[in-house]
């Protein structure tokens, strides 16, 4: 805590906002005063805001109660001094330090996102094994939309026009929005967050930052707090930022493709690679263990009802768990590199995952094809957007029920937050099915 003191008062720090992630990866907490906040080395907070939805409701009696005590107690939220940064878009000096949950003798609380992410690192640990990761974050710029029933629409660029058709890699349609991604690149570089290019995406006015390869912990942070600065950069120009998997009718949907590879703790070479620079044993397995198990983890990457529309047919999105080199139409694709640079890039996850829970899955099914030597199927060769045998749960009903009765997500996670988290997606499922759709009003109003 003394580093953190002193980390506090070099930057003349007035207030601070002690986060943490709830299941869906929004952040809440409490901001206090900066005396408070190093008086009392933590905050406390309901163990109930663990099992909120994204509406902000609970899951049924039966369920809360099963999973935390009756008394709605607290739980001891302790600040992660290495993640601890600015605010740099707040008007008094400000910091937001990411906090650590646990029960009152000191354990992780299960149903804490970025604990389950420790926890299987740990497990990488035990094998002296060190996973590395680099998230690619998509989003859309839209028009500020007050009413929630109406289309998104692409927002006005320096020229006064709208985006119109598909800009792919445009410098240009990207140097529209100049002064927000200016602020953004500004904020990003205040707080320390390791990002790389910016990107123009395939849709209207859709964007993609790709951070740099590092620690999963250390990604996941800078992701949960980068969608924070990059809403505040939209709110700035008076423009609006959205992660949500499909935001925007008959436009491609954004996804949170993570590149991942091991090494070796201590030599630091890549175990997915032999001394000749051939595929090893050991990367083909964690694919093996990425086929297998994603199916079953895939709520934790594609947690909401809008997550699956980015999975519907004839979209840019590939719905299976094929594999194959330099091949985008997979599931799983092997970018060209050198044999300690080799990588898979899982582009199954949704930008609106939370990236503690999708970074955690994905390494999860990974060691576990590693540890049980589970093999591929043949990498692909072409197309494999029509490939029927490797795919996925349809709708979230069905990927919940998967993954509610896969034993070894139980084992890893534990069953109390297997159930947690079905539970509170059933509940969010449960609200979306009460709201009407325009597409029900236009067609069956006057037809039926």
């Amino acid at each position: 805590m003394k580093d953190l003191e002193s980390w506090l008062k070099e930057r003349h720090i007035t207030e601070v906002e002690c986060l943490v992630s709830d299941i869906t990866g929004i952040a809440r907490g409490k901001i206090t005063p900066v005396s408070k906040f190093v008086a009392e080395k933590g905050m406390r907070l309901p163990e109930s805001v663990l099992l909120q939805s994204v509406t902000g409701d609970y899951v049924e009696d039966d369920i809360y109660y099963s999973l935390l005590d009756p008394a709605d107690i607290d739980m001891i939220c302790k600040p992660d001094s290495g993640a601890a940064y600015p605010v740099p878009w707040a008007l008094e000096p400000t910091a937001q330090v990411i906090h650590d949950c646990y029960d009152k003798l000191g354990n992780p609380i299960e149903l804490s996102a970025r604990n389950q992410l420790k926890k299987v690192l740990a497990l990488y640990a035990e094998q002296g094994w060190k996973p590395v990761v680099a998230p690619e974050m998509e989003f859309y710029l839209t028009k500020r939309c007050e009413d929630p029933d109406l289309p998104l629409q692409p927002p006005i660029g320096r020229s006064g026009r709208q985006e119109t058709g598909r800009q792919s890699f445009s410098i240009d349609a990207a140097n529209e929005f100049d002064p927000l991604f200016e602020d953004m690149y500004d904020w990003c570089e205040a707080q320390g967050l390791d990002i790389d290019t910016l990107i123009h995406e395939e849709g209207t006015a859709q964007m993609e930052i790709n951070f740099r390869h590092g620690d999963p912990l250390s990604l996941a942070d800078q992701v949960f707090l980068f969608k924070r600065t990059m809403r505040e950069a939209a709110l700035k120009h008076d423009v609006a930022a959205t992660f949500m998997a499909k935001p925007v009718t008959n436009e491609p949907g954004s996804a949170m493709h993570i590149h991942q590879s091991v090494l070796d703790a201590e030599s630091g070479r890549s175990v997915f690679s032999n001394d000749d620079g051939t595929m090893s044993q050991l990367f083909l397995h964690h694919i093996g263990g990425l086929q297998k198990y994603i199916p079953e983890a895939l709520p934790l990457m594609a947690p909401n009802v809008n997550s699956f529309r980015r999975f519907l047919p004839d979209t840019s999105a590939p719905v299976n768990v094929e594999w194959g080199e330099e091949n985008r139409t997979c599931g799983l694709r092997v970018p060209d590199s050198s044999a300690q640079n080799r990588r898979v890039e899982n582009r199954l996850p949704g930008a609106d995952a939370n990236a503690y829970l999708a970074i955690a899955a994905s390494l999860l099914c990974g060691y576990m094809g590693m540890r049980r030597k589970i093999n591929p199927s043949a990498p692909v060769q072409g197309r494999a957007f029509e490939r029927r045998n490797l795919r996925l749960p349809f709708t979230l009903e069905m990927a919940l029920e998967r993954m509610e009765h896969c034993e070894e997500l139980a084992t890893y996670l534990g069953s109390k937050f297997v159930t947690g988290y079905v539970a509170v997606k059933r509940v969010e499922n449960e609200n979306f099915k009460r709201v009407i759709s325009s597409w029900e009003r236009e067609f069956l109003l006057l037809s039926v």
